[in-house]
């Protein structure tokens, strides 16, 4: 009885093994290895990035933020690090993930506006910034090195910007001295979405 169970059990493993052979040879065939790892596709640094953090990352209505839409609404929510663009027409919606100020005490929270927009900003650290770190030169223009990346839009409030960052790590991070920082690609879209004027909650 024994010797037949594992007679049995033996015969249905090799079927199995059977079914699945054709299953696994095709996957490790070379001409289908160029599949699974492609060799054309460009550097992750030249591609748009990954939105992650899923579960922090949940859409919100603008009216539980702003009164009107006006000329848009941008919400950045400090909490779960992210960015929320409502366009005027009510329709366009935009979801960025964002870095966000390093301490509370750098944390500035209200109600403002975008008044100037700048492609390719240049750079110049305040008083407090070089306090903190006196490594930081007094002045830097555009370019790959400077902190603000490829676009800023400044508020209301003096030296308190949304801005691009060509140092991807800080994104998703508490990583900035007040400003919100979004990746490059995310701030040229949101810079062309937003419009002077538009009005602005750090929550």
């Amino acid at each position: 009885m024994s010797k037949m169970k594992m007679t049995r059990r033996t015969a249905l493993l090799a079927g199995a093994a059977t079914l699945a052979t054709p299953a696994l040879l095709k996957a490790q065939t070379p001409d289908t290895w160029d599949q699974a790892f492609p060799q054309t596709e460009p550097p992750i640094r030249d591609r748009p990035p990954t939105r992650r953090n899923t579960s922090s990352f949940q859409t919100q209505r603008w009216q539980d933020h702003f009164e009107t839409l006006g000329k848009g609404a941008i919400l950045a929510d400090i909490t779960s690090r992210a960015v929320h663009y409502w366009g005027p027409d009510g329709e366009t919606y935009r979801l960025y993930p964002s870095s966000v100020p390093m301490t509370d005490e750098l944390t500035r929270r209200g109600y403002t506006r975008i008044v100037r927009k700048r492609v390719g900003p240049d750079w110049t650290p305040t008083a407090n910034m070089r306090k903190r770190d006196p490594s930081l030169p007094a002045y830097m223009p555009p370019g790959p090195g400077n902190p603000l990346g490829t676009h800023a839009m400044y508020l209301t409030w003096p030296a308190y910007l949304i801005h691009g960052t060509h140092d991807t790590r800080k994104i998703g991070r508490q990583s900035s001295s007040g400003c919100i920082g979004l990746y490059n690609p995310h701030i040229e879209e949101l810079f062309n979405l937003a419009q002077i004027g538009t009005q602005v909650r750090l929550a």
